[in-house]
């Protein structure tokens, strides 16, 4: 069964430390780390005092049933530049509802 996904990044390095841009890396890992889950990303990219910052929003349906589940896929997939430049998240699973959850059919 899936459940709901609500998983937060933030990512933080110094402008112009490589020819790629900060949200075409954190893109790229998103794409990797859940390829093959039902979720979406939005990502938003801020620059200031000398900073990229790139906040992503995940949401969607995944088959995990914990954070520590979460953190475990991350650990053992994540890329370099992933874990590199994270500097905050937060994980939220809830589980699917069997059935309507209005009328409890």
């Amino acid at each position: 069964m899936n459940n709901e996904t609500y998983l937060d990044f933030c990512f933080i390095r110094t402008f112009g430390v490589s020819e790629e841009s900060l949200l075409s890396k954190v893109d790229k890992a998103l794409q990797h780390l859940f390829d093959h889950q039902l979720l979406h990303w939005y990502v938003e990219e801020k620059k200031k005092d000398g900073l990229e910052i790139v906040i992503a929003e995940v949401r969607g349906m995944s088959e995990w049933t914990s954070e520590d589940e979460v953190l475990d896929h991350l650990e053992k997939t994540g890329c370099s530049s992933f874990w590199e430049y994270l500097q905050g998240c937060q994980f939220n699973l809830y589980p699917a509802m069997k059935g309507c959850g209005s009328c409890g059919t």
